[in-house]
């Protein structure tokens, strides 16, 4: 059974680096594609990958990652790609967030093992959405699981980029149960709700965690298939939009959203919490808030 579930970690993890190459190399097409508007004078943006580490409380190696990270881009203002596979022993306040989350045995064998993908993508173009998306595959020795999603967070709204982004989720969900889309789509309205505000930080998307059905590859082909959503989902919506002309009031609206969009990674995101608290790079784990946002 072990050897089994180290053959599955090492093809999740092999799987999430597959799908980051594949991004950047997609976003990369699209920055030396852009000719039109104010920013294709810019150099064509590239990604600047850099290996992040992870230690232990004891200084013992615990994994680490890769940042990738596109800065100034004639499309992308900035957009990181990050992958991770990290383990080691959860501390005293891991332990009891994953038991009050119902995995069993944290605190007789807080081991724990993770790997995923993590991306955020931020805009040159206000009119261009920003985009967030993560697939993750968590183990314990007691438990196992996958979670993530994608989700859509455009500063200036159109029906029918929000109408493409959702219609392109369910199609990748539908085989895997006709019931798994409303359910990850209404999961993903309740996580990315902010409370203090009031409102949803985008137009949603889908999310999940903490999913496991007892059949590893029946979950990871879903997860493959959330992953694999998401370049058909949101390419179409960047090429739409990246050409459309803007204002200065278009720019202040969408540094006002960025605001929104910082708050809810500082506050409420999950990933954020747990990457800083077991020590993990920090720039890594924040590489999702945007180079610039405003308050007012």
């Amino acid at each position: 059974m072990t050897e089994t579930m180290d053959i599955q970690k090492a093809q999740a993890s092999a799987w999430f680096e597959a799908l980051r190459d594949r991004i950047c190399a997609a976003f990369e097409a699209l920055e030396d594609s852009q000719t039109m508007g104010p920013t294709a004078d810019l150099p064509a943006g590239r990604f600047d990958r850099s290996v992040t580490r992870r230690t232990s409380d004891d200084g013992s190696e615990a994994g680490g990652g890769v940042m990738s990270v596109m800065r100034g881009g004639r499309v992308f203002e900035k957009v990181g790609v990050n992958t991770s596979t990290v383990h080691g022993t959860l501390g005293e306040a891991a332990q009891r967030a994953m038991a009050a989350r119902g995995v069993p045995g944290m605190d007789s064998d807080p081991r724990f093992w993770a790997s995923g993908i993590s991306l955020v993508a931020h805009m040159q173009n206000p009119h261009a959405p920003a985009v967030h998306m993560n697939t993750r595959m968590f183990w314990t020795p007691h438990a196992w699981w996958f979670g993530g999603g994608s989700d859509l967070n455009p500063c200036i709204e159109y029906a029918e980029d929000t109408a493409h982004f959702h219609a392109t989720q369910q199609a990748h969900l539908d085989p895997h149960g006709a019931d798994l889309y409303p359910r990850l789509k209404a999961w993903a309205d309740e996580y990315f709700y902010i409370p203090h505000r009031n409102r949803a930080r985008g137009v949603g998307g889908i999310f999940m965690d903490d999913h496991c059905t007892g059949d590893w590859a029946a979950d990871f082909s879903l997860t493959q298939d959330i992953g694999q959503a998401f370049l058909p989902a949101y390419l179409p919506l960047v090429e739409r939009r990246r050409d459309t002309p803007w204002t200065e009031a278009d720019k202040d609206t969408q540094l006002i959203h960025r605001g929104l969009y910082a708050e809810y990674n500082l506050v409420y995101d999950r990933g954020t919490k747990f990457g800083l608290t077991t020590g993990h790079d920090a720039n890594a784990v924040l590489m999702s808030l945007p180079p610039l946002a405003k308050w007012v």
